[in-house]
Formats: structure tokens, C-alpha cells, sequence
């Protein structure tokens, strides 16, 4: 029971390891038979067959009292599981999709208020309501333009800087 106990607290500390070295393993492997073993040889899911290997003969021995050879094989099928199960999990991890990053070509033809009085010639500043979030930004427009006016964005002069209209209503 020893030797099981001490295979699960291995694959418990390569897990914890596996936070901070993760990807180690899976650039020296990289293409090996093929690049059949791509994602099988991650820190992760060897990190979680070791565990369950160890922890499932445990307690095949501990609770069912079951001989070694029957616990090494219980805890075998436990890892691989796990393994497998740790495998299909990273692997829809990565390919999970995420909304595009909103750019500054987003921002043409966005509406918002100018907080800032902007005067002619001069910076002031707007709040726009980007991707539904509101994002201030240095202004700049043709004429002056007061508090609390409406504004549309005509240009984007860099990432912190708009070039702004009054809205005629």
C-alpha cells in the first residue's frame, strides 16, 4: 500500500508542478511517433495517471481488500481514465472559442458624451460605449464642443485618442 500511496502523492505533486511547468514536457516530446503522443505527454495527464494510479490501487487494497497484482491493475484502469478524461478536458480547453478583442476601428461611428469640455484647437475627454462597456478617451474635435453633448467618433488619432462631432438632433 506504500508504494500506491506514494505514486499518488508523486502525481500530486507533478500536478501542482504542472501549474507552473506546464507545456515542459510537451515541447521535448513534440512530434514524437508522429506526433500520435501530441497532448498524452502533458504534465497534466501524466500528473493525473500517477495520481489515480496510486490513489485506485489504495483503495482497492484498503477497502476491497484486493491482493496487489488486482490493486496495480485496478489502479491502472483508474489512471488511464483519468488520464483520458484529463486529455479530452485540455483539448476542449484549447479549443474553445472567445470573442474577437474589440479594435479601434470599432470605434468609428460609436456614440458617447463628452465629460471634459473640449475647446477649439484642444483635448477634452468622452466616455463611449465600446463592446457595451464604457471607455473614456482624450477627444478632439473640429469646433468646440460642451460638457455633457452628445458626440459620434469620426476617427480613431491612436489608442487613447478620438476625433469626435457633435450629434445634431
Amino acid at each position: 500500500m506504500a508504494w500506491f500511496l506514494g505514486l499518488g502523492i508523486t502525481g500530486v505533486v507533478l500536478l501542482a508542478l504542472s501549474l507552473v511547468f506546464d507545456g515542459l514536457l510537451d515541447g521535448a516530446f513534440d512530434g514524437a511517433l508522429g506526433g500520435s503522443l501530441d497532448g498524452w505527454l502533458s504534465l497534466p495527464v501524466i500528473a493525473g495517471f500517477l495520481a489515480m494510479t496510486g490513489f485506485g490501487g489504495v483503495i482497492a487494497q484498503a477497502a476491497l481488500g484486493v491482493p496487489f497484482a488486482g490493486a496495480a491493475g485496478v489502479g491502472a484502469l483508474t489512471g488511464v481514465g483519468t488520464a483520458w478524461l484529463t486529455y479530452r478536458f485540455g483539448r476542449a480547453l484549447m479549443r474553445a472559442q472567445t470573442a474577437l478583442a474589440p479594435t479601434g476601428d470599432d470605434l468609428i461611428g460609436a456614440s458617447g458624451k463628452v465629460v471634459t469640455a473640449i475647446p477649439a484647437g484642444g483635448f477634452g475627454e468622452v466616455i463611449v460605449h465600446l463592446a457595451g462597456q464604457p471607455a473614456k478617451f482624450a477627444a478632439r474635435a473640429a469646433a468646440p464642443v460642451a460638457r455633457g453633448a452628445e458626440v459620434w467618433v469620426e476617427a480613431v488619432q491612436s489608442a487613447s485618442c478620438v476625433l469626435v462631432r457633435p450629434v445634431n438632433h
